[in-house]
């Protein structure tokens, strides 16, 4: 998820748990809900240190308890010298240390939850397990999640206005209500979303496409329609891309999409798929395709993701590239982004 709506989560359980806190401390718990994110370093370095770091060992469960304690206990640490005031007015004041304690582990394992919503893939587990859990419910940008989340800063802050004017005060604390009705929408949207990617997988799960059941079938996310899913159905023979729409009476038609054919098999793409840049890839690609050009010297061998294509983010593509010589010997192998070193 993007690390302004990350910002923005936390702040609403801020103000959920914690609505009487100094900014300070609102801050920490913004610091917990976005930490994670500082794997976006590994984007300046390379293909393969992307590879490596992004959604990975900073998107654990271990790492956000660690995280978080640590992160809480510093404030603590930091805001209990000086005088009583003083520390009135920079900690958490009236409420409990439980209540921020839980205020900052939920914001980094609440990132945790909505990153395994999407479909890169979060290695929630490490260090237990490596396996990368991503679930395909949410796109990377989700438009309504932001205005939930807006909505749940925003309309709190606009009926205070509104009360202010006409003499009112509020008893309770100010924005509570509307952070926790905000998490609540919140909580419903993704399970809403859950249910519609279940109807697009079993749409496409119960069709043939050219003549052959399917292997393999996802559905990823429109960002700008719910009902709009993109999905990957492999075949013995080919990989398919149509397009699911879940509303009520649509229809759906297995041919209506695009077909890539598989290569055939050969020793050159057996040997390319064993160098050390496809193994990487192979790794962490869910639907690989791979392309075969046969060159003067030898063969070029690609291989992409089509999942980055279906979800339409190619900004950090990574794909693999494999020269080999006419008797299938390694010449060369790299990861490469593929806005600027793909050969197609």
């Amino acid at each position: 998820m993007d690390v302004l709506v990350q910002g923005l989560v936390s702040l609403v359980i801020a103000r959920a748990f914690v609505p009487r806190a100094s900014w300070l401390a609102w801050a920490v718990i913004v610091l917990s809900g976005t930490i994670a994110n500082i794997d976006f370093v590994s984007s300046m370095l390379s293909p393969s240190v992307y590879l490596e770091w992004h959604r990975t060992y900073t998107h654990s469960i271990a790492f956000a308890l660690l995280s978080s304690v640590s992160l809480a206990a510093i404030y603590f640490l930091s805001t209990r010298g000086g005088s009583p005031e003083d520390q009135t007015k920079s900690t958490v004041g009236a409420l409990s240390m439980s209540s921020f304690f839980t205020a900052v582990i939920s914001a980094g394992l609440i990132h945790l939850a909505l990153d395994a919503g999407q479909s890169a893939g979060t290695m929630i587990f490490w260090p237990l397990n490596q396996h990368r859990i991503g679930l395909d419910w949410l796109p990377r940008v989700d438009p309504w999640i932001i205005a939930i989340v807006l909505g749940a800063l925003i309309l709190p802050e606009l009926r205070r206005l509104v009360s202010d004017e006409i003499g009112a005060k509020s008893k309770g604390p100010r924005g509570r209500v509307g952070a926790i009705v905000g998490l609540i929408l919140l909580a419903l949207y993704i399970s809403l979303r859950a249910d519609f990617h279940n109807n697009a997988v079993a749409t496409l799960q119960n069709r043939s496409y050219g003549g052959e059941p399917p292997r393999r079938v996802t559905a990823y996310p429109d960002a700008g329609s719910l009902v709009t899913w993109h999905g990957i159905v492999e075949t013995d023979r080919a990989l398919h891309q149509p397009i699911v729409d879940v509303s009520p009476n649509a229809k759906f038609d297995p041919d209506h999409g695009l077909t890539l054919f598989k290569p055939e098999p050969s020793p050159m793409l057996d040997k390319a798929q064993h160098s050390d840049a496809a193994r990487k890839f192979l790794a962490v690609a869910q639907f690989p395709k791979a392309d075969i050009e046969k060159t003067a010297d030898g063969y070029d061998v690609e291989l992409r993701d089509l999942k980055n294509a279906a979800m339409g983010e190619t900004r950090r593509e990574v794909r693999a590239q494999i020269n080999l010589d006419a008797n299938g010997k390694i010449l060369g192998d790299e990861l490469v982004w593929a806005s600027v070193g793909s050969r197609r």
